[in-house]
């Protein structure tokens, strides 16, 4: 038997649209355990259809922690996340039960269960200045600006990841040292519970695209662009200088509903750019994935009892 003992603590990640959240629930009712969300979208108040947000139902089948925890105006770093999550984590296990991590968000996964680095906070006037910098010359160029100090992390982080880029900027002007550099030097701690790492996602790429395309005309159904338009209607939205700035609004799917509700775009336009941006979301959660080396990978639709048997085996006691 293992000498690790740690609690446990199971994370399920995996790409979007890949059935985290149902496997999740499933294990947490069967488990009596508890969810902690690892979500960039399900933070956000308002955020609901869109952003696959459990329902009332669900929310009530089991405890879920870290959903609906800021505004969608607000900003919310990776370590907040990362220590919001372990105070959640560090009660749900002096309660005696096993903490699920369960999202799709790799920035997260990675401040929680390895830390962060060490480097400069946020200094608002600076980003100020390089928001102003955007407005001027787009986020294109300020990413091509990024390529010639820290080629790492242009390599990285998408030409219109505005938030990502405004940081790395940010890091290297305050302190002369690229955002890389702060990373790579990082002092990683051990997590304080042994953890069981599990990617859910079908083997074949093609039936991940059908299962994408087939959730957001679900939502479309489901009522997504009316809760576009209230989110749009809300007064800190409405006055918000770039709203399509905000993390939140960056969201995939909300970004391409919020221009098309600018008439940025007909009705087939928007869905196919919004389908594409889910697409594109997977696939560098792909990229992440593939990096997590000593995850085990399942599909949970046609191998479930392998799934199981894999969870049961490392709780080493029946319960599952």
């Amino acid at each position: 038997m293992s000498g690790d003992t740690r609690p446990r603590a199971i994370a399920l990640l995996g790409p979007t649209a890949s059935g985290k959240s149902a496997y999740a629930l499933e294990l947490a009712q069967r488990l009596d355990a508890e969810i902690v969300s690892v979500d960039s979208a399900l933070v956000y108040r308002g955020l609901d259809i869109g952003a696959a947000k459990p329902t009332r139902e669900e929310l009530a089948q089991a405890q879920h922690h870290l959903i609906d925890v800021r505004e969608p105006w607000q900003p919310y770093s990776a370590a907040e996340f990362a220590a919001d999550a372990k105070r959640a984590i560090d009660g749900i296990v002096a309660n005696g039960k096993l903490p699920i991590l369960a999202g799709g968000t790799g920035l997260y996964f990675r401040a929680l269960l390895e830390g962060l680095a060490d480097m400069p906070e946020a200094d608002e006037a600076m980003r100020a200045v390089i928001a102003t910098e955007a407005d001027e010359r787009g986020w294109v160029a300020l990413h091509a600006q990024l390529a010639q100090v820290d080629p790492a992390a242009a390599a990285r982080i998408h030409a219109t990841d505005a938030q990502r880029i405004q940081r790395a900027l940010e890091v290297y002007r305050l302190s002369g040292k690229p955002i890389s550099d702060w990373q790579r030097e990082a002092k990683r701690t051990r997590f304080p519970l042994k953890v069981l790492k599990l990617v859910l996602s079908p083997p074949d790429r093609a039936v991940l695209h059908e299962r994408i395309e087939q959730r957001f005309d679900a939502m479309l159904e489901a009522g997504f662009l009316d809760e576009v338009r209230a989110l749009r209607a809300l007064p800190a939205l409405a006055a918000h200088p770039h709203p399509l700035d905000l993390p939140a609004i960056r969201a995939v799917g909300y970004r391409q509903a919020w221009e098309y509700l600018d008439d940025a775009s007909d009705a087939a336009t928007f869905r196919e750019r919004a389908i594409a941006a889910t697409r594109q979301l997977a696939k560098r959660q792909f990229t992440w994935l593939r990096g997590e080396l000593d995850a085990q990978w399942f599909d949970p639709v046609t191998q479930r009892t392998q799934l199981d048997a894999a969870v049961a085996g490392f709780l080493g006691n029946g319960r599952a």
